[in-house]
């Protein structure tokens, strides 16, 4: 069944909505958004509600909400009210879709993370190399410090637009699937590709699985990820712990460019260390940093976030074996911690790496890759 509707004030309120008026069924970026939702069953354990998604912007991810016996409607996921949404997407946004990774959970292909490479003289472009094949990427983020670099971030997909959009009923729940035709990006990457998105909400878990297929007539390096914002409902930051099972991270130059130096350290007695079980708290610390070595068990890499205060935690969980590196983003003063299962390390075909594999996936002609990433609730 179809989700485009008009809503009321009531229906939003119901499937946890922030602050939506009267108003009907909303597009951002020229398609109109797709509500998932199901009523909550259990007076005694946390179910997932709704998920909202942006059709018209790479099928992000704008909401998830859920049920919190004795705590009510929660928001899983940090994101601004629908109009606030609206606005930053579809008015003050860059060319290249920039704002879509600054809320809820925006779909990255097919890079994820920073690369560099050589400016163009309007500052516009860059141009990298794989495998003896010049790539021009849009040279769309740099840090704040003088002398800061302007690289490529997060992608092409952040306002692509998804076709043949088809929302399914399932046993306990809802399904929408969407495809992006890529192409070769603009010109911007190798080759063709679709991308099938498939979001599937049920009382105990959230979904997200995209495959990516070579459509074209030459490889391709590829890799998925995505980047959610995951919102701590007691809004102190400093107590929230964070569980990540990894024994090494990567160095970086600084907390402005994020480049990565070619180094992956051991975690073991450092800040980075959070592989105690039930988490570290953040306290004070900010984090922009990616681990690796990641500890797999029964099919599955988990991250878990816990809001002790809250009586929250939420389990992120990497099903896919390309995964092979976990960013996490997690400034002081901000409610949230942004939680990023992807294929690669950042800047995966800088020189800094040598001989390390950084993850990329090469796709020949007709090959397929499958990213999947399942959320689960729980009371700590």
């Amino acid at each position: 069944m179809r989700r485009w509707f008009f809503f009321s004030f009531a229906a939003a309120i119901a499937i946890g909505l922030p602050a939506l008026a009267a108003q009907p069924a909303t597009e951002i970026g020229g398609q109109k958004i797709v509500i998932l939702h199901r009523a909550a069953v259990s007076t005694t354990r946390p179910e997932f509600t709704g998920v909202t998604v942006m059709p018209g912007r790479g099928m992000e991810i704008l909401y998830i909400t859920a049920n919190f016996p004795g705590r009510g409607e929660v928001n899983v996921l940090a994101s601004p009210d629908l109009s606030t949404a609206e606005n930053m997407l579809d008015k003050q946004d860059t060319a290249n879709g920039d704002l879509g990774y600054r809320l809820g959970a925006a779909f990255l292909f097919p890079y994820p993370n920073r690369i560099r490479g050589k400016l163009s003289p309007d500052g516009k472009t860059l141009t990298t190399s794989w495998q003896g094949h010049l790539l021009t990427l849009p040279a769309n983020n740099i840090g704040k410090l003088p002398g800061a670099e302007r690289h490529a971030m997060h992608g092409l997909i952040l306002k692509a637009k998804a076709d043949g959009v088809r929302v399914s009923q399932m046993p306990g729940g809802e399904q929408v699937t969407g495809v992006i035709h890529g192409g070769d990006f603009g010109g911007h990457w190798l080759s063709k590709t679709d991308l099938v998105v498939t979001i599937t909400l049920t009382a105990q878990a959230v979904d997200a699985s995209i495959v990516a297929h070579n459509v074209g007539s030459e490889a391709e390096p590829v890799a998925l990820a995505w980047h959610p914002y995951f919102n701590l409902p007691s809004g102190n930051r400093s107590q929230v712990r964070v569980h990540i099972p990894a024994s090494t991270v990567a160095q970086v130059d600084n907390y402005d460019n994020v480049f990565p130096t070619g180094k992956l350290l051991p975690v073991a007695g450092t800040r980075f260390d959070l592989r105690a079980p039930g988490g570290v708290a953040l306290g004070d610390n900010f984090f922009d940093d990616n681990w690796n070595h990641l500890e797999w068990k029964n099919g599955g890499v988990s991250v878990q976030v816990i809001d002790p205060a809250a009586h929250y935690g939420v389990d992120i969980e990497g099903m896919s074996p390309e995964i092979s590196s976990l960013q996490m983003y997690a400034p002081p003063d901000k409610n949230f911690v942004a939680i990023e299962h992807q294929y690669n390390l950042a800047d995966p075909f800088g020189k800094e790496w040598g001989s390390t594999n950084t993850g990329m996936v090469t796709l020949q002609p007709g090959q397929s890759t499958h990213w999947h990433v399942r959320l689960h609730l729980f009371v700590p």
